[in-house]
This record gives C-alpha cells, sequence and structure tokens, in this order.
C-alpha cells in the first residue's frame, strides 16, 4: 500500500510563499503521475498541478505562473512551490499518485492533506 504524507503547510500573508512537499512510501519513479489538488465550491476537488514519470508538468489556469511543481526522485518527494499567494488559495492540498499497470489497471492514492492559509 503506497503512503503519501504532505507537509508544509502554514499561514502565509496574501503575496507571500509557500513549499509544500509529498513524501512517498515508494519509489516515485514507479508513479505515472503525481499531482495536487485542492477543494473547489461544488466540486470534490480541483487539479492543480501535475507532474508525469518523465517530468512533464501541468497546471490549472488560477495558478499558471504562480505555482511550480517538482520532484525529487531520490528523496521520494513531489514539491509544489507556491508564489505570490491569495486569499482565494486557501484549502487543504491533497498529493495524489497514479499508478497504472502493464494490464492498464489504474490505482489512484491519496495523501491526507495540508492546510495553506493565505490572510489578505
Amino acid at each position: 500500500q503506497v503512503r503519501l504524507v504532505e507537509s508544509g503547510g502554514g499561514l502565509v500573508q496574501a503575496g507571500g510563499s509557500l513549499r509544500v512537499s509529498c513524501a512517498a512510501s515508494d519509489n516515485i519513479y514507479s508513479f505515472n503521475v503525481m499531482g495536487w489538488y485542492r477543494p473547489a465550491p461544488g466540486k470534490r476537488r480541483d487539479l492543480i498541478a501535475t507532474i508525469t514519470k518523465d517530468g512533464t508538468t501541468g497546471y490549472a489556469d488560477s495558478v499558471k505562473g504562480r505555482f511550480t511543481i517538482s520532484r525529487d526522485n531520490p528523496k521520494n518527494t513531489v514539491y509544489l512551490q507556491m508564489n505570490s499567494l491569495e486569499p482565494e488559495d486557501t484549502a487543504v492540498y491533497l498529493c495524489n499518485a497514479v499508478v497504472v499497470t502493464g494490464r492498464g489497471a489504474v490505482y489512484n492514492y491519496w495523501g491526507q492533506g495540508t492546510q495553506v492559509t493565505v490572510s489578505s
């Protein structure tokens, strides 16, 4: 069973920066995609940023240019660097890992989340 543990959340003023981390219990190179999510009104959660096994990244329009996702394979950790934070970024940030097996089965793993609060 894969475990994902987020850390690094906290309270920051608007315009500030914060970096959250997601440490995995397995070799993250075995994950096809890793990403960060946060809850959104009317939805269970919004996809914020993703990074694939080969390092390709993707971002939601709301964070593009402000957030950067990266991975450190030897440390089995994925990071989300958040700059120019806005009060609207306040949320619990959840780490996700997706594994697709050779037979096409898809497994999703989730962390417990880390709270980010941005004060105005």
